[in-house]
């Protein structure tokens, strides 16, 4: 079943694209038409592109991984983070670091460095600091925060990347790709739909942004319940059969006149 349709799209506007002299020629399989100089995506081609993103990125989710999201466009900031916050998935919405993912022990070590300020700020170190010792720690805290903050819990790299526009984040792309990391992407008429999950869209529009984003997150919540889902079944079939096992024993136990009730697990 789709998790959007037609209409919604032309709504969002996720029609729209470039100029067309701004476009790239890649492109040409999802561009329907061309009016008043500017290139219209084929919005049926879109649809069964979000479902696709959609349907992996579930199942992503529901293996327990994390999709680290990078969007950091002016229009696309605060949408991603207000809609991926209770998803609980990292994102980067600031200036991409070089080498986040490549080098990514070092990312570990700028985490690792938030942690201590924040072990110093409740330990009492920082009361034996000067005025000025202190601002210029927690000057370096924000930064770190700004920066690493909604990756501080990504522990090993992300098992997919989803980026808000592939042109201005191709050194995210770039970096994953060198790694095989998958990447999903929006992207407009004037990228390179050389990703692994291409969705055709207008990548500008604040409208656009917030659907399809709002699409993949719903995506990861489902992919988390059936996950939560699967893990309580277990449970309750572990228990169960653990239950029918000592019954058993009891039963033997009364029968031989045994001490067989102790559990053996």
């Amino acid at each position: 079943m789709s998790r959007t349709n037609f209409e919604e799209l032309l709504e969002a506007g996720v029609h729209f694209g470039h100029l067309k002299r701004k476009w790239n020629p890649a492109m040409a399989p999802y561009i329907f038409m061309e009016r008043n100089g500017i290139h219209i995506l084929d919005l049926h081609k879109t649809v069964v592109k979000i479902d696709e993103a959609a349907a992996a990125i579930k199942q992503i989710s529901k293996s327990g991984r994390k999709i680290l999201f990078v969007a950091t466009k002016k229009q696309a900031k605060d949408i991603v983070s207000e809609i991926l916050k209770p998803t609980g998935m990292p994102y980067i919405t600031e200036r991409w670091s070089g080498g986040m993912l490549t080098n990514f022990p070092t990312v570990r070590k700028a985490v690792k460095k938030m942690s201590s300020i924040d072990k110093m700020e409740t330990d009492g170190t920082f009361e034996n600091l000067s005025k000025r010792e202190r601002l210029q720690i927690s000057r370096e805290r924000e930064k770190l925060e700004k920066n690493l903050g909604s990756i501080a819990d990504m522990t090993r790299l992300p098992a997919a990347l989803f980026v808000v526009d592939v042109y201005k984040e191709h050194i995210a792309v770039r970096e994953a790709q060198r790694l095989h990391i998958p990447v999903f992407g929006m992207v407009d008429t004037n990228s390179n739909p050389n990703i692994d999950f291409v969705i055709p869209a207008n990548d500008d529009a604040t409208k656009s942004i917030s659907l399809i984003v709002g699409i993949m997150a719903k995506a990861i919540q489902e992919g988390a319940e059936e996950r939560k889902g699967e893990k309580t079944d277990k449970d309750s079939s572990e228990e169960s059969v653990s239950g029918v096992a000592k019954k058993s024993r009891r039963t033997r136990a009364r029968k031989t006149g045994t001490n067989e009730t102790q559990d053996t697990e």
